[in-house]
Parts: C-alpha cells; structure tokens; sequence
C-alpha cells in the first residue's frame, strides 16, 4: 500500500477576504444590487495538489515495468518508431481533411507527416548473437511493457511486437527474461507476453484501476524505456479523455502530457495509487519527440481485451456489418429527427448480420436494447463488447418513424471490416441528357449503369459546393428513395418541401466511399 499522506490536496484561498470584501463594499455604493455584490464577498476555493514527491508511486512499480527488446527474421528492419501517428500503415494521410489533430498538424507541424523520424528507413544490422540469438535474428524494435499476473504475464503495445520472431524482457534490476507472444489484437494496439518462468518466480505487478473516476486534471506518471533508457519516469496530468485520432473504430484515448517518447509504447501510465489508468501509445509530434501530447489506452479498454488474451490468445468481437456515419444537425432536420444523434446506415454489408436482420441504408440507428446510441464510434464500441450470437433489439428510425428490429449479432473475424466497404464504379467523363438543377447549384445526368446520377457540374459559391459535392460524384438517393435523373431528384425535394423540410439528404458515391450529406432546399 502507497503512503497517501504526502499526497492528499490541501485547500488554498485564491482570493483574500477582505480584497473580495472591499470590492463588494464599493459595488453597493455604486448601486450594483446586494445580492450581487454579496456573491463577491465570497472567496473562491480550489482544491491545490500538494505532490511533495512521486517517489512512492516510482517505488512502489518501478519492478512491474520492463523492458521489451523485439528481434525478427529479417536482416533489413524498420525502425519502431511506434506511436507516432502510424497503426497498420495508417498516418495523418489516412484522417480525413477535416479532423482535428490533422488541422493542427498542417498548422504547426509544416503541412507533410514528417512525425515519424527515422520510421520508414530502412537499417541494416551487423551479427549481435550476444551468445543468444540465432540463425538470421536482427533486433527490429524496443518498446515498453508491465507485469499484470505474478506469474509473468506482460502487457505491452501490438505494433511494439508485430512481426517479431523473439522476445526478450529487460526488468528494473537488468535481469533478461526471454518471453513469447500469448496473443495480440491490432484493432486496440494490445499485445501479451509471457515470460518464460522456468524458476516459478513471483513477479511484481501491477493492476488496472478504475478509469470511470478519471478525471481530466488528474496526475500520472508515465514508466518506460524511452530511447532504450530503462526505467525512465515522467510526470503530467490527463488532458483530456476520449479522443479519437483516427487509429480505428473503437478509438478512446487518454491524452496525457507527461513526456512521452520512442520506446515508450506498451508502457503503464500511473495514478497516484499505483495502478494502471492507461497505455501509452501514441504521440502527436510534428518532429517525432515529445510535445506534450501523448494517448493512452484507457484501462477500461486494455482491462477486457487483455483478459481474453491472457485466456484464448484473441479477443472475441460482436459484428454487424454496416457502414455508418454521424448524424449532423442538417442530416437530422432532414429526416425529421429531434435530436442529432445516432448512427446514419450508409451501407449494409452483403452477407452481414444487419442486412440480414433488415437494416437498410439509410436507416439511423438511434438505440441498441433501449440505450440511446450516441454517435458510430459508441455504436461499434457497444457491438464490439457483445457475445456473438446474441439477439438484440435496434432501434431505427426510416420513414419519418422509429421502428425495432431485432438482429442476431455475428462474429467479426479477422479479414473483416467492423463497417462495410463499398465498391465504387468509375464515373464516364463524357455525359450526356445534362440537367441544371439551379435550386441546388449543381448540374446531374443519367448514370450509364443506371444507377443514380452523375454529377455534372457544381457551382463553388453553392450549399452545395460548401458542403464538398464534386464533379465525377454519384447520386443515388434523396431522401431515401433511389434516383434515376433530375427529375427523380426534383419529385422527392418537392414532396419534402411539402412536408415542411428545409434541408433534404443525399447519398452521394465518390472514389473515398460513400456518405450522406444534407442540402438546403429553396422553400420557394
């Protein structure tokens, strides 16, 4: 058990009393009302931490932590350059123009993702057997990780240990343990070890804490092995929780601004009490060093899918199969919506658990078993968590109403998408049978295939326009109902104006997927 004494927050007067009182005394005699200044007679109170030392924290977990020294069968590796912004290929290219962390970087990182370093050349290693490695093994990478069983389970990042033939764990005393994967998941970045125990040793270790009592603000120490300097410890707060930066589906991150560097992937970070609120994983880093802005894994995430790896080596996952996006405010008065929540069904994937059950584009999937579904990212969250085979209730809102329908929520395997994707046909540049559709700035054909229409022209200073239809896109719906020519297009915007709508939705193809968006309609 950690000493606490040193570590509970005192209260600390912000404003002095009689500097507070001697305002409001001149407030009433200005005529300012006395119950008004009254409230500033009252000094603010804030809770001030008073942290004399880490040093009981670092004590007590610096023997959980170790060391993780990667080797491969290659003899031209990368560097490990792990989070950085790079899971499974996937780097600031791959987030859409309009994401957050991408319109920072363009703003202060100078517009390329130069984050990674040296990841991405290539080195070339000489023969290290160090009397221990054999054949054509070469170190690949380095990273962190930490006890979680005393019996030498290690939970670690999976890009620290993807591709890895070799494992070796280095503990705080320099004791090497060689270790072998147990199991990995790249949808969370999570990866186990197991050391290899022939001794039957007791290892010191660590527990996950209970990160619903997070709180933005609170401390934590962070514990690696940055740049290969071994139980290296960094201080900060929780910046901020749950944020997405695009790395997959059930993103859910932690930011915290203690120093974060190279090798420190799979690393713990710490409360105060010495359990374990998150995994380092990620940095935003224009230069590839620490900026202040790294992401962990929370417990509550790493809790539950580290436990399936230590039982099965893989982690079981509830699959739908539907493409989905968010429900913006125009896409919600469009479709007659009160609230813009949910999960807007773009695509239901062939075969799938949900065009099975019915789900059809379109389709706003607004609860999952009564509880309010609000936004795709806590729909595949809640799916995910689900035991396959289980029915469940949808609610979904089509036709202006919500209805139930129940699915039978399958298995995702490995080569699936947790959300569909869609094959796009090529758009013919020569079109013909060219309609204006002045109301909505844009110009549209016929399809050749017949399905939906091309779009022909967009007007740039359009609602349209804004709301980044292009030339080359495809239209197949509005409102829901299939079109086939700008009359389709004119039928269904008319009727919705008869309805009393201001704005109608529009599904629209392009080479990037297909998505819903919603335009102004001319009230007339």
């Amino acid at each position: 058990m950690l000493k606490q004494n040193s570590l509970r927050p005192s209260l600390k007067t912000v404003l002095k009393t009689s500097t507070v009182a001697g305002l409001a005394a001149m407030m009433l005699a200005t005529g300012i009302p006395a119950h008004v200044a009254q409230s500033f007679a009252e000094p603010v109170k804030v809770t001030a931490p008073q942290v004399a030392s880490f040093g009981d924290v670092v004590d007590a977990v610096s023997p959980a932590v170790v060391s993780v020294r990667v080797q491969s069968d290659v003899k031209s590796v990368e560097d490990d350059g792990n989070y950085s912004f790079n899971f499974g290929g996937r780097g600031f290219d791959d987030l859409p123009d309009d994401h957050p962390l991408k319109r920072f970087f363009r703003e202060f990182g100078g517009g390329q993702d130069d984050s990674r370093g040296d990841r991405g050349k290539h080195r070339q290693f000489g023969d290290k057997d160090g009397g221990k490695r054999k054949g054509h093994l070469r170190p690949s990478s380095q990273g962190s990780g930490f006890f979680i069983s005393e019996d030498g389970y290690i939970v670690t990042n999976n890009h620290v240990v993807d591709e890895g033939a070799a494992f070796t764990i280095i503990m705080n005393d320099g004791t090497e343990l060689d270790a072998k994967l147990v199991g990995k998941d790249n949808r969370t970045d999570l990866a186990v070890l197991k050391v290899d125990n022939k001794e039957n040793r007791k290892f010191t270790y660590v527990n996950f804490a209970d990160d619903s009592k997070v709180r933005v603000g609170d401390w934590v120490v962070a514990v690696g092995n940055p740049f290969g300097l071994g139980g290296t410890v960094t201080a900060g707060i929780i910046s901020a929780r749950g944020r997405n930066i695009g790395s997959g589906p059930y993103d859910d991150y932690l930011q915290i601004d203690a120093a974060v560097n190279r090798g420190n992937s799979g690393g713990p970070a710490f409360n105060l009490d010495g359990q374990v609120v998150g995994i380092n994983t990620a940095i935003f880093s224009p230069s590839g060093g620490n900026v202040g802005i790294a992401f962990a894994i929370p417990a509550s995430v790493a809790k539950d899918v580290v436990a399936d790896l230590m039982k099965d080596g893989k982690v079981e996952r509830g699959w739908l199969g539907v493409q989905i996006q968010p429900v913006t405010e125009d896409i919600a008065e469009s479709l007659g919506l009160a609230d813009a929540q949910g999960a807007l069904v773009v695509e239901p994937q062939a075969g799938s658990p949900g065009e099975k059950a019915g789900i059809k584009k379109g389709d706003v999937i607004t609860a999952l078993n009564g509880d309010t579904v609000k936004d795709p990212r806590d729909l595949a969250k809640r799916v995910a968590v689900i035991k396959p085979g289980t029915d469940v209730d949808l609610s979904v809102w089509r036709n202006g109403k919500s209805e139930t329908v129940k699915v039978e929520i399958g298995k995702l395997e490995s080569d699936q998408q947790a959300s569909a994707s869609e094959q796009q046909a090529n758009p013919d540049d020569k079109q013909s049978s060219e309609q204006e559709l002045a109301d909505l700035g844009i110009s549209v054909s016929p399809a050749d295939d017949g399905n939906g229409v091309m779009v022909a022209a967009v007007d740039p200073d359009s609602d349209a326009g804004d709301r980044g239809l292009k030339e080359g896109d495809r239209i197949t719906t509005v409102n829901n109902q299939e079109v086939k020519s700008a009359d389709d297009i004119t039928k269904v915007i008319d009727q919705a104006r008869k309805d009393g709508r201001s704005k109608a939705l529009f599904q629209v193809e392009t080479d990037d997927g297909s998505r819903f968006l919603a335009l102004p309609i001319d009230q007339g």
